[in-house]
């Protein structure tokens, strides 16, 4: 649809498969690669809205304070009693019985540490990018090969 409407266009690569599309009256030939020739701001990748799921899915299932897989809840590591509010910097994995140990105590009040410090999550290409693998200049790097 993106070569149709004119907002990507046919890389073209020394070896270019081509997929076909049939329909019952047009049979379309689809490059492997194409590339965007216009940005849609309805394509921007927007922040997760912080609730329970992706904030176990941010700190991989486990609490924060001690590491255990198991009973886990949220909680704010500065209580809302306290000002602190539910947002991604404010809100942690945390098994039941670390949750309720601290309470409604600030972490310096209770000696407990956090694990990781929390924080919002990233887009997937910035992910990416802070492991250390470069997509797009993976991808290039990959393409230049073949072709040589």
């Amino acid at each position: 649809m993106l070569l149709v409407t004119g907002q990507a266009e046919t890389l073209e690569f020394s070896s270019t498969q081509q997929w076909e599309v049939r329909s019952p009256s047009v049979v379309l030939q689809i490059p492997n690669h194409i590339r965007l020739t216009s940005g849609n701001p309805e394509r921007h990748w927007k922040l997760p809205p912080v609730n329970r799921r992706e904030v176990f899915r941010r700190d991989n299932h486990t609490c924060q304070y001690c590491g255990s897989t198991k009973h886990l809840t949220l909680d704010h590591v500065i209580p809302r009693s306290r000002g602190g509010t539910h947002s991604w910097d404010n809100v942690v994995t945390a098994y039941a019985k670390c949750n309720s140990a601290k309470g409604d105590r600030l972490l310096h009040e209770t000696g407990m540490l956090l694990k990781t410090k929390p924080k919002a999550p990233m887009h997937p290409a910035l992910a990416k990018l802070s492991e250390g693998i470069a997509f797009a200049e993976q991808f290039w790097k990959d393409q230049q090969s073949v072709e040589t």
